[in-house]
């Protein structure tokens, strides 16, 4: 990253000397160990599950969670805003702690104490990493219809289905799988925790993306994985309430990783401007380009407040599903287009491998599609506001 990105961090809004010596830390980790590898290692499809361990060691895979189970006891206003750093150091390492803090979710806040005793410990400061298993090749945007089945078998479950588009599919320590344990629709659903090594759980290769390409994401086949009644999550039946409350604070996560990639962006299109020189000074010297860098910039800050905003909501335990919403559109939408602009504003030199706007472009189209596509966030925001569709009688 150029050096004068660290500007953007002066006027962060952070709550305690402890959050400011975090996002110090997060920064230092970013430019020493993230930053420098990333293009070498997307180029080659590369995962860095190393990376992961280090953040782990460094207490950053937990921010969200209770401390009682080696949580951070950070805000969510914090925790993102330790996205967005990692995200303007490479979407790859933000996504996967995205995903991870996703994955624990469900036994965070719905799990016996029991559970989390046994198994958030591991999972928040243990090394490990987790997945999230809502998707199915037939079932994205209709989650809840959803085939994977989950039966009774004495005291244990017997889950047979396979999930798609996972990420950290194949190398999850454990995954969060949604399951159909009765009656259709989203009533008939139950969350379990399944360790993976259990026996009968596999992957297929990895998709072959455009973007994100040292981020694995692979189909999950359950072939008669059996587990305890104690690996079953809340309730029967609770499972797609539990998926819901999990992707609301997803959400915010793909929002302040967009902001992050577009900050980077950003700053690499700055950099270019003021050194790239045409008919005798600087191109940031010519007013059309100035205006570009100044929308691409306003965007940025929009979308930084504005999931900030949903992420003060969900601290103080109010509502903020459809500000939720409203960020992850908003900020994927904003990702793209500053990605756009920056590859523009790098003209030729911009569409080659030899800078990373091409490569922020490429992975800034994924955000606008994961933890739900646009159109679906249109529709939660929609509803927030007009209610539930009507529905033709006759």
């Amino acid at each position: 990253m150029p050096d004068h990105a660290q500007g953007r961090f002066v006027e962060r809004r952070l709550p305690t000397e402890e959050a400011r010596e975090l996002l110090a830390l997060v920064r230092e980790i970013a430019a020493r160990e993230i930053a420098p590898r990333a293009a070498e290692e997307e180029a080659e499809g590369r995962f860095p599950r190393e990376l992961f361990t280090l953040l782990s060691a460094s207490n950053l895979l937990g921010l969200p969670y209770d401390s009682v189970y080696g949580g951070g006891d950070q805000p969510y206003t914090v925790y993102l805003q330790v996205l967005e750093e990692l995200a303007a150091a490479r979407l790859t390492v933000a996504l996967g702690v995205s995903v991870h803090s996703l994955s624990c979710h469900a036994l965070a806040e719905f799990g016996s104490e029991e559970q989390r005793a046994a198994h958030l410990p591991a999972m928040l400061g243990g090394g490990l990493l987790g997945a999230y298993c809502l998707s199915e090749p037939s079932s994205g945007s209709d989650a809840a219809a959803l085939r994977t089945r989950a039966v009774r078998d004495g005291g244990q479950w017997v889950l047979d289905g396979t999930k798609a588009w996972i990420t950290h599919g194949g190398i999850a320590d454990f995954y969060t799988v949604l399951a159909r344990t009765g009656e259709d629709g989203p009533k008939g659903i139950t969350a379990f925790l399944v360790p993976g090594d259990a026996p009968g759980l596999s992957a297929a290769a990895p998709e072959r993306k455009m973007g994100m390409r040292g981020s694995p994401t692979a189909q999950v086949h359950l072939d008669g994985v059996r587990l305890p009644d104690a690996r079953r999550i809340g309730a029967e039946g609770q499972g797609f309430a539990i998926a819901l409350a999990a992707l609301d604070s997803g959400r915010l996560g793909i929002a302040a990783c967009s902001v992050g990639l577009a900050q980077a962006a950003l700053d690499t299109a700055v950099a270019y401007a003021r050194e790239r020189r045409q008919f005798g000074r600087p191109i940031a010297d010519f007013q059309g380009l100035r205006f570009l860098l100044a929308d691409m910039a306003t965007r940025i800050e929009a979308g930084r407040a504005l999931y900030l905003e949903a992420a003060r909501l969900r601290d103080e335990g109010r509502p903020f599903t459809k500000q939720a919403a409203m960020a992850k559109l908003f900020c994927s939408d904003a990702a793209m287009r500053v990605t756009t602009d920056a590859v523009q504003v790098l003209g030729g030199y911009g569409y080659t491998a030899d800078f990373p706007v091409e490569r922020f472009l490429r992975e800034a189209k994924m955000l606008q599609i994961v933890e739900g596509t646009n159109q679906i966030q249109r529709v939660v925001i929609a509803r927030h506001l007009a209610g539930p569709e009507s529905r033709r009688q006759g």
